[in-house]
């Protein structure tokens, strides 16, 4: 099958880019803005996805396109507004990527969407659902949801299929953003007040998401289906701090405080998103995806987490 893949030199992307290109059934171009350092596939450049040069190189004879490329949520984000920018990229862009595949002859176009379609939290042990009315709260998550509205729409007037896949939080090796933030943290030993939260998360372990993408590029089931995805086994932050401690080969030095004192603390110091990331629970139920596409996680939680450290020893 021949791929177009956007996104290749992210953190999600350069997975993906390395896995398809080992895979004798595909034939991967990536379409990057710039020449990557990484052999994985033939590049297209373009200068961005609302371009109007360069579709018929890219998309020619292509079976299914993933599109993995965003406007990645931004903490402190000082766009005068963060909104058009959002929309211009995930929203346009996509849509634009999306009716030049159609039109095209692409048979299946795969959406990397966010979580954050569904919401922010939920309560403990009632998680989120592939159905669910998607209630997003911030501007990237309003992005994605308005692209997927889009997508199925395009979906419903070419017969192009659309899989859309909603991933919470992903880790792995070299990531970044919150969780490479905890990650430093533990390896500095920095006792932490965090051994008393009893919250649920869902995390997807980076070969997890990659996998479930591959899977979702020709199985029948997955035709104009949205997933949740996870790795089947939501942990408090407690339990996943104890887990990156343990992955790394460091003590866990956690503090137990209660939760309602940490969450005092937070609003006094003006701090309310981060104890809410740290103290609420976020889960969602995988259910669908295992049971349409006859899908399982490949690793543990405890697998992904040794992942992020391939120099750790046992």
């Amino acid at each position: 099958m021949n791929i177009l893949l956007t996104g290749a030199t992210g953190f999600l992307g350069l997975c993906l880019a390395n896995v398809l290109n080992t895979d004798a059934r595909f034939d991967l171009t990536c379409l990057v803005r710039r020449p990557r350092s990484t052999g994985a596939g033939m590049d297209v450049l373009m200068d961005s996805l609302q371009s109007n040069q360069q579709w018929a190189t890219a998309l020619a004879g292509k079976d299914a396109v993933i599109h993995a490329a965003a406007r990645a949520h931004i903490m402190n984000d000082e766009m005068l507004n963060p909104l058009a920018e959002f929309r211009k990229v995930n929203v346009e862009g996509t849509l634009n990527l999306a009716r030049r595949a159609a039109t095209a002859g692409v048979k299946r176009f795969v959406f990397i969407s966010s979580i954050k379609v569904n919401g922010e939290q939920t309560p403990l042990g009632k998680p989120f659902f592939s159905y669910d009315a998607p209630l997003p709260e911030d501007f990237y998550g309003t992005s994605k949801h308005e692209a997927e509205v889009g997508l199925r729409e395009l979906a419903a007037e070419t017969g192009m299929e659309v899989v859309i896949i909603r991933p919470p939080l992903v880790y792995g090796p070299r990531v970044k953003g919150n969780f490479a933030g905890m990650i430093k943290l533990v390896g500095k030993g920095l006792p932490l007040p965090l051994g008393a939260v009893h919250n649920k998360r869902s995390l997807v372990a980076l070969d997890n998401l990659v996998d479930l993408i591959i899977t979702c590029i020709d199985h029948p089931g997955a035709a104009n289906e949205t997933f949740l995805v996870s790795d089947g086994e939501d942990l408090s932050t407690t339990q996943l701090l104890q887990g990156v401690a343990g992955a790394m080969g460091k003590p866990s030095r956690l503090i137990s405080v209660p939760v309602g004192l940490l969450q005092f603390g937070a609003a006094l110091l003006g701090k309310k998103a981060v104890a809410q990331r740290l103290l609420g629970s976020l889960q969602v139920d995988i259910s669908h995806t295992r049971k349409c596409l006859n899908w399982t996680p490949p690793l543990t939680v405890k697998q992904g987490l040794q992942r992020c450290f391939p120099n750790q020893q046992d």
